[in-house]
């Protein structure tokens, strides 16, 4: 049962459209974030243990990326690394008449939320249901998979290409990431594993193979390219940094391996962007280089350490970088500072722009945070700065990710008269600040209880709600000298806003 969402339907991005039994699969914004497919029938592999040669883990005779004959080299290679990963869950209460008897759809509406059909079965009673999906063997005993393939399942069962049956345990699983990591229970003679591929020198164009258990047919393996890289933002994970393929990649694939020419694991598939449920051209793989690190914090700990800079940030567009001063629309803008966080301890201000990492260039928000986030706690990275308009360069020591902090919540005061520049404001009383949870790092500013629509800060996206810190890098404190601070101004101005618990910047047009 595939769950089909369309792009464009909603800006919420989880819009349900159709409904098509095709294999049970769950998308968001069109992307099938769940290729463990899951049926309403025993579908595991038959267990039969045969021996095997101990492999080499030296790639010599991998195929030359001039010969095309070479690519069964590399599938002989990889092919008997990626696994099938059998689970079973249990299922929820029956909904009657296929395809709305498809477990998945129960799962998505919950009991009681089926179509109006009588049940032929009696209806109501509990069921297991069996889920299909893929893992890549990457150690003499450890299995790396997508974290979706695993969740909630009551037993797991891990078949190898010559129908091997292992017994596997859950070592860890990161659903940030969408990672998850087995180990082997028992006897490991004879399994063949990949070595990792370093995914940051992938090139866009490169040849790969896609290797997985699409659909629950059994080991499969398709070829394409690498599409393009860094994609974030998508909505698919909490931390994106994928590798998009055109490689076929469809349901069951989820957790295998996406290989290079050299028969080297690049990325873990773990999502296609379709308006059907199916392969439509665009897959995406977490990178090897990002798989990595998770994978060992959880076979050490069983959970993931993140490292963190201590800011809130936000992407630089065009208008913003001309604010800014910026030549280019590039970097990644701090729009608050943790009072006592690393960045805090290490002169980082609100209004810097980070432009690189350690030299490697910040591009969008999830790319500073996924490349924070993985540095490691204790770190000492260079940050590359826009500040003033002029870079300078400041080392910052990573601290360990800390709870969430709450987002703050809405507040209301007595209006005063609208401004030139289109907004009503209050003033921030001790009401107010404590309706709105402000930090003490928010010493100003000015509530805005309503905005005139097609007025200069209705086009600068500022609403009901926000609370105005700055103009142009001036404080704000009073509706009186928001106005004075808008006259004096021209082209693009910068304002500092607190919003949800976070400030972030957005520039207004005169």
């Amino acid at each position: 049962m595939a769950i089909q969402l369309e792009l464009g339907r909603s800006p919420t991005l989880r819009t349900l459209v159709a409904l098509s039994a095709v294999a049970g699969v769950a998308t968001a914004a069109g992307f099938v974030v769940n290729g463990c497919a899951r049926h309403a029938v025993d579908a595991r592999p038959d267990s039969s243990p045969e021996g095997a040669k101990r492999p080499s883990n030296s790639n010599a005779g991998a195929a030359s990326r001039e010969d095309v004959l070479g690519l069964g080299r590399v599938a002989e290679l990889a092919m008997p690394a990626v696994v099938s990963v059998a689970s079973t869950h249990a299922a929820e209460a029956q909904v009657p008449n296929l395809p709305f008897d498809d477990p998945f759809f129960r799962r998505f509406f919950g009991p009681g939320m089926g179509p109006p059909f009588s049940s032929p079965h009696g209806g109501g009673a509990p069921r297991t249901e069996h889920g299909l999906g893929s893992g890549v063997l990457v150690a003499g005993n450890v299995i790396l998979t997508n974290a979706q393939v695993v969740e909630g399942a009551k037993t797991l069962v891990v078949t190898t290409q010559d129908r091997r049956s292992l017994d596997v345990e859950l070592a860890g699983a990161d659903p940030k990431s969408d990672l998850a990591v087995l180990r082997i229970k028992g006897d490991t003679n004879g399994l063949k594993f990949l070595e990792f591929a370093d995914s940051d020198s992938a090139r866009l164009g490169q040849v790969v193979l896609a290797v997985g258990n699409p659909f629950g047919v059994g080991e499969t393996i398709t070829m394409g390219i690498v599409s393009a890289k860094g994609r974030a933002d998508l909505g698919i994970a909490d931390y994106e940094d994928f590798i998009q393929t055109d490689a076929a990649i469809n349901p069951g694939n989820s957790g295998g391996a996406l290989v290079d020419l050299d028969g080297r694991l690049l990325g873990i598939p773990t999502a296609i962007l379709s308006r059907s449920g199916g392969y439509m051209g665009v897959g995406f793989a977490i990178p090897s280089n990002m798989a990595r690190p998770i994978m060992q914090s959880l076979l050490e700990t069983g959970q993931v350490a993140r490292s963190y800079l201590g800011v809130t940030i936000q992407d630089v567009d065009q208008d913003l970088a001309q604010a800014l001063g910026l030549k280019n629309v590039a970097g990644v803008l701090i729009s608050d500072v943790v009072a006592g966080g690393p960045s805090a301890k290490a002169g980082l201000q609100r209004g810097d722009v980070v432009l690189s990492i350690d030299g490697k260039p910040m591009n969008s928000s999830g790319q500073l945070r996924n490349t924070v986030a993985t540095a490691g706690v204790g770190k000492e990275v260079e940050a590359e700065l826009w500040r003033n308009g002029e870079t300078r360069k400041i080392k910052v020591t990573l601290a360990a990710m800390p709870a969430e902090r709450q987002s703050a919540g809405p507040s209301a005061t007595s209006p005063s008269a609208p401004t030139q520049f289109g907004v009503t404001l209050t003033p921030l009383d001790g009401t107010a600040r404590r309706q709105l949870t402000l930090p003490d790092s928010i010493k100003n500013g000015v509530l805005v209880k309503d905005v005139e629509p097609g007025s200069k800060a209705f086009e600068a996206g500022i609403r009901p709600g926000d609370v105005i810190v700055e103009v142009g890098g001036s404080p704000v404190t009073t509706a009186e000298q928001l106005t004075q601070l808008w006259q004096k101004s021209a082209g693009s101005v910068p304002i500092l806003l607190f919003r949800d618990g976070h400030t972030l910047y957005v520039a207004a047009k005169h």
